[in-house]
């Protein structure tokens, strides 16, 4: 196994993947090249907490500077396995401003469930988008719950997992 993803062990016995600062920047890079060769977006919305340091990151390589974000949640606390609200919550979704004819990528550090880029992808829909397109850096398949696979659902995953992920921002495994 690699550095970059380090699979450890959880209190209820579950899978916890540990990415890297370098594991990331390869997931940038990836999205970043796809999402140019599909035409790159006018406009990137982080969604909050997790999806701003990969939205900043794919700016800079994608050379663009509107960067918008949005706190949508699912989850009830930052805990390992935390539970989830009934549905995302989304706080102050004005600070998305006027989309009107714009092409959108949201940008999110995991999918668990897949419902929170989905009630992004609408608020988004909502504020005028022509064209919406998502970019994860993981997936975690334990967790899923859309009709469809993630695959299917999301433009751009970055790993697909099967655990709870840790972030390097979040207190992750330093790099040497």
């Amino acid at each position: 196994m690699s550095r970059s993803s380090v699979p450890t062990r959880a209190d209820e016995d579950r899978a916890v993947v540990h990415l890297t600062w370098s594991r990331i920047g390869e997931m940038v890079d990836r999205i970043a090249d796809r999402a140019g060769s599909d035409g790159a977006p006018r406009v990137l919305v982080a969604v909050l907490r997790g999806g701003a340091v990969p939205a900043v990151w794919l700016s800079h390589r994608l050379g663009m500077r509107d960067v918008r974000v949005v706190e949508v949640t699912h989850t009830t606390d930052n805990g390992h396995h935390a539970a989830k609200t009934p549905e995302p919550v989304a706080v102050n979704p004005a600070s998305l401003g006027d989309l009107t004819g714009q092409d959108v990528l949201i940008v999110d550090d995991v999918a668990g469930t897949g419902h929170t880029l989905a009630a992004t992808a609408r608020l988004v829909t909502r504020a005028g988008a022509a064209r919406v397109r998502t970019a994860v850096c993981a997936v975690n398949h334990d967790n899923w719950t859309g009709s469809a696979p993630p695959e299917a659902t999301l433009t751009y995953i970055g790993q697909s997992t099967r655990g709870w992920v840790v972030f390097p921002w979040e207190g992750g495994i330093d790099e040497a």
